[in-house]
């Protein structure tokens, strides 16, 4: 069974099919999603679909590039959020450099004050990174982030950056692009970095891997990012789907 670590179920590219996207998930043998919420409707969607869905759970936080838009009232109301027994991680969060919507200070600062909400109610993390590595490893380290753990999300970063987010307590996600053929990167780490360590996601409906590129990503095609995660370990699909899962779990408290 494949658990897919990272969708957004609540996009509003599955308003016309959901319940079919959901049905060709299952029938693909994935047994478990986290829904990500990252702001206001995306985090009231996702906590409708975790209530909906007993083999979908919610992680809830704030998105940096809509960093600037994040009032105390929003974190309290995560916080409240983080009691809910579907609720099973805090984020996404982190730093994105390639958008200018929110200056890099009031980012770092949000990110910040999320990892410490998470911290205060014992909850593991799911870091957005993008062009922003160096920063964002710095803050895991002051904050002592590793307390909680979590997850690198769609980690595009180098076996280097991975091992020593692994250091800190964190899991390296990898999703589509891990299939996709000029990706030396994603595959590199995908050979160094143990299995017991790795997650695997889609990020939909983005990210799609190959060979669908290019079309809406769906959580069925996990499969095609653990066959490729197989291939490059000289491993079954079983033993990426059983090992990844178990890891998947653990790190979220799941039964």
């Amino acid at each position: 069974m494949l658990f897919d670590t990272h969708v957004h179920l609540n996009a509003e590219q599955y308003n016309e099919d959901l319940q079919e996207v959901i049905e060709r998930a299952q029938a693909e043998g994935v047994s478990n999603m986290v829904v990500v919420g990252f702001d206001r409707p995306t985090i009231e969607k996702a906590m409708e679909l975790a209530e909906n869905y007993e083999f979908l759970y919610a992680c809830v936080g704030w998105h940096p590039v809509d960093a600037i838009d994040m009032t105390d009232e929003d974190l309290a109301w995560i916080e409240e959020l983080s009691e809910h027994p579907k609720v099973v991680a805090i984020g996404e969060m982190g730093l994105d450099y390639h958008w200018d919507k929110s200056p890099k200070e009031i980012q770092k600062e949000v990110f910040r004050k999320q990892i410490r909400l998470a911290k205060k109610v014992k909850l593991p993390i799911v870091i957005h990174n993008r062009e922003a590595t160096a920063d964002i490893v710095e803050i895991l380290k002051e904050e002592g982030a590793e307390e909680v753990g979590g997850i690198m999300h769609c980690f595009s970063g180098s076996p280097e950056v991975a091992k020593e987010c692994v250091k800190m307590n964190f899991y390296i996600s990898l999703g589509g692009p891990v299939t996709f053929k000029n990706a030396k990167k994603p595959k590199e780490v995908a050979a160094k970095i143990p299995l017991d360590k790795l997650l695997i996601e889609t990020d939909c409906p983005y990210l799609t891997p190959h060979p669908y590129r290019g079309q809406r990503n769906e959580p069925g095609y996990v499969k095609l990012v653990a066959e490729q995660i197989a291939e490059i370990k000289g491993v079954t699909l079983a033993e990426v789907a059983e090992v990844t899962t178990r890891n998947a779990k653990k790190l979220f408290g799941i039964n």
